[in-house]
């Protein structure tokens, strides 16, 4: 018998257990088919009788494909590498999408909607990264795959959001509500409030001129302008407090006139274009009001007690308060997905 056949009978099983069958399948399958063919030449070969046995055009088919099986197992390793370095770049543009995403969930009440699918997202990562370390990459790649979806899912959520404050429409508006207010405080030589979403800042002006600055909280969904009763979030215009209360359920608090003149024209559009419920009503009872700064709201503003206590000895009943989501193009938000 040739010697290459038991070199060749190694190279076959060699060649399967480095996946020939999967990165290579067309190329393995014709390289088994001429196994097949050159074992039935020795079959027959072997049932000649012995002086007439003649194997030399059988050894030099065997030689050539044993090279048939080195130059494949030459382009499996190529492709097995380049599978590699593909399925590592996958997991690290998967790893850092969902840190990127996962930090802006955190930078909006909004983010929690988000949060679930990202958690599924996370233990695909980790089932594809344990394939991956395992030499499994087709698995690996479906794993990826599967949780682009999820990754898919949460930016859908968030990133509508968040686009409001890379919005020039947006942010000129906001722009023009904050001068008018300060100018106002500037001229009558009142207090005024401009609340910040973007900053979840409270900034109290006197003469136009800014004297103290306190973190707030905001609606649940706070990063959104509020368009109805029961969305949670936090309206955006200019408003003026209507009464003050000492005793609050959340200490003190300052109610605002919201809805006003034109969050009402708002609404009515929005109800006659299908964007709210026809049902649904335009809500009310939006304050400024203690309880703490990290609380989620239905729509209000909060702050810590302290500082309510602050600023309610300060601002009388008519005060303007004017409630943005950013005052400049360049805000936490936009810089946040600048670049997605």
């Amino acid at each position: 018998m040739p010697q290459e056949l038991e070199l060749l009978e190694k190279q076959e099983v060699n060649l399967w257990k480095s996946g020939a069958q999967i990165y290579a399948p067309v190329e393995y399958n014709n390289y088994k088919t001429s196994i097949s063919r050159i074992r039935e030449s020795l079959i027959k070969e072997k049932s000649r009788f012995a002086w007439f046995q003649d194997y030399e055009d059988i050894q030099s088919e065997l030689r050539n494909i044993l090279q048939t099986g080195y130059s494949l197992n030459i382009n499996i390793s190529n492709k097995k590498k380049k599978t590699n370095e593909t399925i590592s770049n996958k997991i690290l543009f998967a790893k850092n999408r969902i840190e990127t995403i996962k930090g802006l969930t955190g930078m909006i009440n909004e983010g929690r909607l988000a949060r679930k699918d990202l958690i599924r997202a996370e233990l695909l990562l980790s089932e594809a990264i344990t394939r991956y370390n395992n030499n499994d990459y087709d698995t690996a790649e479906k794993k990826l795959n599967d949780l682009s979806e999820y990754i898919k899912v949460s930016e859908k959520m968030i990133l509508p959001i968040l686009n409001r404050y890379a919005d020039k429409n947006h942010i000129r508006k906001w722009q023009k509500m904050v001068d008018e207010t300060i100018a106002e405080s500037k001229k009558k030589g009142i207090p005024a409030i401009i609340v910040n979403k973007s900053e979840r800042t409270l900034v109290l002006y006197k003469n136009g001129v800014p004297v103290w600055t306190y973190n707030v909280g905001l609606g649940r969904n706070g990063s959104l302008d509020k368009q109805r009763s029961g969305d949670n979030s936090t309206p955006e215009g200019k408003y003026r407090i209507t009464q003050k209360k000492s005793e609050s359920r959340y200490h003190k608090a300052l109610l605002l006139n919201y809805p006003n003149e034109e969050d009402r024209k708002n609404f009515i559009l929005a109800k006659k274009n299908g964007l709210i419920p026809a049902k649904a009503g335009i809500g009310g009872l939006i304050e400024i009001h203690g309880g703490g700064r990290n609380s989620m709201t239905y729509g209000c503003i909060a702050m810590d007690n302290s500082k309510i206590d602050h600023i309610f000895k300060i601002v009388p009943v008519g005060t303007p308060v004017t409630i943005v989501g950013a005052v400049d193009y360049n805000n936490k938000f936009s810089s946040a997905i600048e670049g997605l």
